[in-house]
């Protein structure tokens, strides 16, 4: 059988708003679910806050361990918004106004709308490639393998849209799930078994409370479906001889 062909990627969520619990991230979930159905494996996330030397050694450390990396937050209007000059550093280029994105943030304005607060989101990373934002007109970009997007919601995934048939996906993770009301001290073990027998398989274990008592909703993923059905049936058959009542999800 062919190695399975993996594509991964990272996210880094930038904003103070973010660390101090002010604002409540939405875009993690949406990337890791858009990223799962395209074949791309969201591998870590970081949180990092305003700070310029914080970001660029995120930016650099992601972009050389993942295929793909993707920025959201900080490329609004104010002053606090620095994530392009930290990209810029981070990639050892200047930056300045891009005239593409000069023309679509004039074409947006009216006459003296075109602030210099407003200008301040045309500035872009020297080489890079605009992403178009079909909501409020102000571009995020991309440099090499690292994608910035804005951090609100609609405008992040609005961007996402524009740019996803540039990813290309390797095999797509596929997964089953058994869940019972065996405790996770009681199923551990026999789960660790299934894993084992079957190379190429990931299983996982997350605990519930249903009425008062203590169940586990089991995982098992993997790229191979005959692997998947296999350990499926293996595993619940363990449930069954500890007693308990295996149900596919």
């Amino acid at each position: 059988m062919a190695e399975p062909k993996i594509v991964t990627a990272a996210l880094i969520i930038i904003g103070n708003e973010i660390l101090s619990g002010r604002t409540k991230d939405r875009n993690m979930g949406f990337l890791a679910e858009e990223l799962t159905d395209r074949g791309v494996r969201l591998m870590e996330v970081r949180v990092v806050a305003d700070i310029q030397k914080e970001i660029v050694d995120a930016v650099n450390s992601l972009r050389a361990r993942y295929d793909y990396v993707f920025t959201t937050g900080g490329i609004g209007p104010t002053h606090d918004d620095i994530t392009a000059d930290a990209i810029a550093v981070a990639f050892g280029v200047g930056i300045s106004e891009n005239p593409e994105a000069v023309a679509m943030m004039e074409r947006r304005y009216k006459t003296g709308e075109f602030t210099e607060a407003r200008r301040r989101m045309t500035r872009i990373p020297h080489g890079g490639v605009l992403v178009r934002n079909p909501i409020s007109t102000a571009p995020g970009f991309r440099v090499e393998n690292v994608y910035t997007f804005a951090g609100i919601p609609a405008i992040m995934q609005a961007m996402f849209k524009e740019i996803v048939h540039e990813l290309a996906g390797g095999d797509p993770v596929l997964s089953r799930t058994v869940t019972s009301m065996l405790p996770e001290g009681v199923i551990a073990t026999p789960l660790e078994k299934v894993e084992k027998d079957h190379p190429g398989l990931e299983a996982g274990s997350y605990p519930f409370v249903r009425d008062g008592r203590f169940g586990s909703s089991l995982v098992l993923r993997s790229t191979d479906a005959e692997l998947l059905d296999r350990a499926k049936e293996q595993l619940k058959a363990a449930i069954i001889e500890l007693g308990g009542t295996p149900v596919e999800e």
